[in-house]
């Protein structure tokens, strides 16, 4: 028997009330040439008992013990897969019938050095709030791979249900590492830093759960400093930034937490700076505090744009192209 073209990967933990709506998705692509990869993450209700049912239905299904972790589960589903392409899911989303099919074909047109996503619609309504609604519109407003490779430090723009990639090239990669940080994340800056790139196909083909209860919600792994750590771990393979000596445009909180990172990875801030008046002698991080006037007679290093405010990043961007510098040469955006 030979290997299928790709290989789902879903590791699940007691999602009993999703997992069949999920799962029935899989059987309705318009493509037949898959197997699905289930990892039990140690379930205690009755998820196992649908996904074997779904094996007994279609052998394309596979059932595989996990229970040691979701990280765990997510390197033994790549050790078992046989597919040449990896499409991961979660158990409590949705397909688009031609997901598999559309992802397939855009992976093979770009090769085997890139992560396709694509559109993403949130559901159910009454549990996505208004900023998830924002963070969706920004992910799938992403299309081009120059437009979500000069975005991966501000959030992440690859839902990591959406991802299909070369199971071959993660593994090669190092797959997922555990370390404390958000997995997917550091994957995929991980593989930005080795030449991968990023391409979203414009169609909504997943229907992503919005839970309270879902794991990257509770798990410290998805903290904001979590977030600020791993952006710290990458940020000096941004061409412009490899020399670690930078400006940080901010001085709020988001400015003064990924400064405490860059600083411990190398970084020299040589001044935060402020878009008003700055009372004289101040500091942030042992570093000055300069008002945007000061910064304009000395422009000579790049800048690391770290504000969470609303629209305040957008404002930034503004002036600093008005200023006649570019973004991902003068200036990289972080939040």
């Amino acid at each position: 028997m030979g290997s299928p073209a790709v290989s789902v990967l879903m590791p699940f933990k007691n999602t009993d009330r999703f997992i069949s709506v999920a799962l029935e998705s899989l059987v309705s692509q318009t493509m037949a040439d898959f197997e699905v990869i289930m990892v039990d993450d140690g379930s205690s209700d009755n998820s196992r008992r649908i996904a074997l049912d779904f094996c007994k239905r279609d052998a394309r299904f596979k059932l595989f013990e996990g229970g040691r972790g979701l990280i765990s589960s997510l390197n033994e589903g790549l050790s078992v897969a046989r597919g040449k392409w990896i499409a991961r899911f979660d158990s409590d989303d949705i397909c688009h019938p031609e997901r598999l099919a559309m992802q397939l074909m855009t992976a093979g047109n770009n090769g085997e050095s890139t992560v396709v996503s694509c559109r993403v619609r949130s559901f159910p309504h009454s549990e996505v709030s208004s900023g998830f609604r924002q963070y969706e519109e920004w992910i799938n407003n992403l299309e081009s791979p120059e437009e979500m490779e000069h975005s991966l430090f501000i959030e992440s723009p690859v839902p990591h249900p959406t991802a299909f990639y070369s199971r071959a090239a993660v593994i090669g990669a190092g797959g997922y590492r555990n370390l404390g940080l958000p997995e997917d994340y550091e994957l995929w800056l991980r593989l930005w830093s080795l030449g991968f790139k990023y391409v979203r196909v414009p169609r909504t083909l997943l229907a992503w759960r919005e839970r309270t209860d879902r794991f990257s919600r509770i798990s410290s792994m998805y903290s904001l400093t979590s977030f600020y750590k791993v952006k710290a771990l990458y940020l000096e393979h941004v061409p412009c930034l490899q020399s670690k000596r930078v400006f940080v445009a901010g001085t709020g909180q988001t400015a003064r937490r990924l400064g405490k990172h860059i600083q411990r990875q190398g970084f020299r801030i040589e001044a935060f700076l402020s878009p008003g008046p700055v009372q004289k002698g101040r500091e942030l991080r042992g570093r000055p505090v300069l008002s945007i006037f000061q910064w304009k007679s000395d422009k000579g290093l790049p800048i690391i744009v770290a504000s969470r405010k609303p629209g305040a990043r957008a404002a930034i961007r503004e002036y600093l192209e008005g200023e006649g510098l570019l973004n991902w040469v003068d200036f990289v955006l972080c939040s």
